[in-house]
C-alpha cells in the first residue's frame, strides 16, 4: 500500500475546502493552511478522537499510514500526550495533556486574533507547534514567541518547526507568567483553557492589544473564547464561541471528593424539596450555553451530571468554598424532581435562581456575555460592560 503522503492527500484538500465553506477559516489564512501542514507536527503514534465512538483511538503511522494521514487531515482533535508524559503504551492514558486541536478551532482562533503585518504575538501552549508555525508563516519568525510548560513537548515542537523551515522563538516555561523578555505584545493567544487570565498578560500587552483565550469557570470543563481588548490596565471583551480545551496545568480543576461531601452532610440529614425544572431543559450537554452561564452566575460551584440509569439521572452540585452539596434527581415521566441540599450554601437554590434569571433574560447565548479582567479581579457581564458581577 502506498503511503498516503505520496498520493496528493485529497483529504487535506477537502479539509481546506471545508474550513473555507464553513467560515471557520478566513480566506486570508488559506495560504498559511496550504503551507503549514498539520501532519508535519504530529508524532508517529497519535490518538485521534473518534466522534461516533466518543473515544480516543491509537493510530500509528508506521503500521497504518492511511489511517494516520486520514486522522491528520480530519477536523477532529488528536491527543499527542497523556498524563504529563508519564504514560507509556498504545492504550489511551488517564488524562490527555497535550494535543493537536481541531483545525476549525485553530483557524477560528487565528481569525479572532485579527493579526496584521508587523504585529508581535505570544502563543501560550506550544503543543505540537502547528499554531506557532501558522503564526510564523503569516507574521515572520521575529514576531512570534511560543511558550510551553513541558520541556519535552517544547523540544519536539522546536524540532518540527525547524524541520518545516519555521523559526519562531520557542520558550520552555510557564505561560501563566507570560514572557516579559519578548514583550510588549500586540496579541496574546492561548490554546489552553484558563480559569484566571493572568495579570502578566495584561501588563505585557500593548495598549490597544488583544488577548484571545479559552476561559471558563470551575462549574464544568467547558470554555468560551474570550476576545479581550487591553486598555487602561484592564482587558475586556465579549465571548465569541463555546469550546473545550485542556486546562493550563496550574489551573486544572481539583478533584471533587464526593465521599467527603457526603460524610459532612449525609443524605438522611439533607434538606429535601422538589423542583419543576425538568431534565430536557436543564441537562443540555456539551457546547451549550446554559452550563457556561450557570458557571458565570453561581460562583465557586462545580456540577457533575451522572449517566442515566433505569430512567433516573442525578445531577450533583459541590461548593468549592465549603462542603455544601446538592443533588437533583430527574426521573422519566415525573412532573417534579426530588432535591436534596446540605451545608451552609443552598446550592440548588442558587443554581435554580441563576437558571430563572437566564430564562427571564431571553435565554441569551454566550456571545451576549463578556468578561472584564481588572487588577481587582474578573467580572462578567451581559450586553453592557457597565453592568458587571464578580466571577
Amino acid at each position: 500500500m502506498l503511503d498516503s503522503a505520496q498520493v496528493g492527500r485529497p483529504g487535506r484538500k477537502e479539509l481546506g475546502r471545508f474550513l473555507l465553506e464553513t467560515h471557520a477559516m478566513a480566506s486570508d489564512w488559506a495560504p498559511t493552511f496550504a503551507a503549514v501542514d498539520r501532519a508535519s507536527f504530529l508524532p508517529d503514534l497519535i490518538w485521534p478522537f473518534d466522534m461516533e465512538r466518543q473515544t480516543s483511538v491509537p493510530t500509528d503511522r508506521t503500521e497504518d499510514p492511511d489511517a494516520w494521514y486520514g486522522a491528520a487531515d480530519s477536523n477532529a482533535p488528536i491527543v499527542t500526550q497523556w498524563d504529563d508524559g508519564a504514560h507509556t503504551g498504545r492504550a489511551p492514558g488517564r488524562l490527555s495533556t497535550s494535543s493537536s486541536s481541531m483545525p476549525s478551532v485553530v483557524y477560528s482562533l487565528l481569525g479572532d486574533l485579527a493579526v496584521d503585518e508587523g504585529m508581535r504575538v505570544l502563543d501560550v501552549g506550544t503543543g505540537t507547534g502547528e499554531t506557532a508555525g501558522a503564526l510564523t508563516h503569516r507574521l515572520g519568525p521575529r514576531n512570534v514567541t511560543t511558550i510551553e510548560v513541558d520541556p519535552a513537548v517544547s523540544a519536539h515542537a522546536r524540532e518540527r518547526l525547524c524541520r518545516s523551515g519555521l523559526y519562531p522563538e520557542v520558550v520552555a516555561g510557564d505561560g501563566f507568567d507570560g514572557y516579559r523578555a519578548g514583550g510588549p505584545f500586540d496579541r496574546i493567544l492561548a490554546t489552553v483553557g484558563l480559569r484566571e487570565v493572568p495579570r502578566a498578560w495584561v501588563e505585557q500587552s500593548r495598549p490597544g492589544g488583544l488577548i484571545v483565550v479559552p476561559w471558563g469557570t470551575g462549574f464544568g470543563n467547558g470554555d468560551a473564547v474570550a476576545r479581550l481588548g487591553v486598555r487602561n490596565g484592564q482587558a475586556s471583551g465579549r465571548f465569541t464561541r463555546l469550546v473545550e480545551f485542556m486546562k493550563l496545568r496550574a489551573q486544572r480543576a481539583p478533584h471533587v471528593p464526593h465521599r467527603e461531601y457526603l460524610a459532612a452532610g449525609a443524605f438522611g440529614d439533607a434538606d429535601m424539596s422538589t423542583t419543576e425544572v425538568n431534565e430536557p431543559e436543564f441537562v443540555t450537554g456539551k457546547y451549550t450555553d446554559l452550563p457556561f452561564v450557570l458557571g458565570l452566575r453561581v460562583p465557586h460551584c462545580a456540577q457533575a451530571v451522572a449517566d442515566k440509569r433505569d430512567g433516573s439521572r442525578p445531577v450533583w452540585f459541590y461548593s468549592r468554598k465549603d462542603l455544601s452539596w446538592a443533588c437533583v434527581m430527574f426521573c422519566d415521566g415525573e412532573g417534579e424532581a426530588q432535591v436534596w441540599q446540605s451545608g451552609p450554601r443552598q446550592l440548588w437554590d442558587e443554581v435554580s435562581e441563576a437558571y430563572r434569571w437566564w430564562r427571564n433574560q431571553g435565554s441569551p447565548d454566550v456571545t451576549r456575555f463578556g468578561l472584564t479582567v481588572a487588577p481587582e479581579g474578573h467580572r462578567a457581564w451581559l450586553d453592557d460592560p457597565e453592568n458587571t458581577w464578580a466571577v
